[in-house]
């Protein structure tokens, strides 16, 4: 058995067996398979899809490349939540610390930004001195000593797919659904928890654009989970325009805090509370999701949440007079308005595009390599559905790079549309 085999007849459109999957993902990890074979074998995968089964055999095999954390000391039920992917997608700085205020134990890892999308540790390790990189031990004593605990896919959990998740960006192979679906389900089979729910995102800024195609990333997610004894929930979240108000990281974390402190804008405090309601009652802790819904509300008012994020922010080496006076955050160099050229409805913002120009700005990664820009982004200041007059501010880019503004000045122009009003 070699890597030209394996990836000859994935390329011809074959089944690979457990043993070559497993035999990929071991040399890949050892580094005895270099990265351009890798991302012939990914290409291929990504061209000729996979089988539930090799799915399936590819999220066990990464899973178990590494260590396995072991969470039962944390209590029988562990919940965790995961997300395909979106943009301005800042749910878990939100959500997490609500559940952890209800005495529901939250012990995640989470990924970096991949293509058009933000990653969550990304985003938490703007806050300075944050520490998203430490040992099995620390990350479960964080959560006995307050509840919860974010920190990066480090350590040497699911290491395979730390390296594939990575390559699968740079070389434009990240919308596949076996490669989706097995690169979160390692993860979560190698962080511990029993019971997950997954925010599959659809539409233009997500990586699955129609129903179809998130029902069967979702079906498949669910069976992969079902066959490594993970009790599995997937909600779908609507991603045609970006979630919240922020896009990039620093904006991402200021707009999170503020929504802990009660600002909630509509479209997220719908996502986050749908995900939550379904994370209380897989913990045990209620049926009724409405019910569900009324407690994270009442944490929220009387300000459990963001003591809790606070907590697990100070725990980890954070300094949190940059949570209590979000000004503090390091600004862009130029933040720059940028008005509409008529008045009329919001039709559309594509969320992907977006993403793209925001990337662009310097707060997504085009190489695996690149060094993020966390005060970079886009604040969106006119959502679909708003009405906007001539000249009005739909948007502000943040950027440290004064000759990107003018053509994200004319994409942002480009994305909002607007329809004239109709007397």
């Amino acid at each position: 058995m070699n890597i030209l085999e394996i990836i000859a007849k994935k390329r011809d459109g074959k089944e690979l067996s457990k043993e070559e999957i497993e035999y990929f993902v071991k040399e890949y990890t050892n580094g005895n398979i270099a990265d351009y074979q890798a991302s012939a074998l990914v290409m291929a995968i990504y061209i000729n899809g996979m089988n539930e089964r090799e799915a399936t055999d590819l999220s066990i095999a990464m899973a178990y490349s590494g260590d396995v954390l072991d969470l039962s000391r944390l209590g029988s039920n562990i919940v965790d939540k995961h997300s395909t992917g979106g943009v301005g997608d800042k749910v878990s700085i939100i959500l997490l610390p609500i559940i952890a205020s209800l005495g529901i134990p939250v012990a995640k890892m989470s990924g970096r930004g991949l293509g058009f999308t933000g990653g969550t540790v990304d985003k938490m390790e703007s806050i300075p001195g944050y520490r998203t990189n430490i040992q099995v031990d620390e990350f479960i004593s964080n959560v006995e000593k307050v509840g919860i605990s974010m920190i990066g896919q480090t350590m040497n959990l699911a290491p395979a797919d730390k390296k594939l998740y990575a390559l699968r960006d740079t070389i434009s192979c990240v919308e596949s659904i076996p490669l989706i679906a097995s690169s979160i389900m390692s993860k979560k089979i190698a962080s511990g928890a029993n019971k997950i729910v997954l925010d599959v995102t659809v539409g233009k800024g997500a990586f699955m654009k129609t129903q179809e195609e998130a029902h069967k990333l979702a079906e498949l997610m669910i069976k992969i989970g079902n066959l490594a004894g993970k009790e599995v929930v997937c909600v779908f979240t609507k991603m045609d325009e970006p979630l919240g108000n922020s896009v990039g990281n620093t904006l991402e974390v200021i707009e999170a805090v503020n929504f802990l402190k009660g600002y909630m804008p509509k479209d997220l405090k719908d996502v986050v509370f749908e995900l939550g309601a379904q994370m209380i009652k897989l913990a045990g802790f209620g049926d009724d999701i409405e019910n569900n819904k009324a407690k994270m509300q009442e944490n929220i008012s009387n300000g459990k949440a963001y003591e809790k994020l606070i907590q697990m922010v100070q725990n980890q080496g954070g300094d949190i007079s940059y949570l209590n006076d979000t000004n503090k955050f390091e600004k862009a160099k130029y933040i720059i308005p940028v008005e509409s050229k008529t008045s009329g409805i919001i039709k559309e913002i594509n969320a992907e595009e977006v993403g793209k120009v925001a990337c662009f700005l310097g707060a997504g990664r085009l190489k695996k390599e690149d060094k993020i820009d966390n005060s970079a982004g886009i604040i969106l200041n006119k959502k679909v559905g708003d009405y906007v007059e001539e000249k009005e501010v739909i948007a502000y880019i943040n950027t440290n790079y004064e000759e990107k503004i003018e053509y994200a000045k004319s994409k942002i122009l480009e994305i909002w549309k607007i329809i004239k009003n109709v007397y």
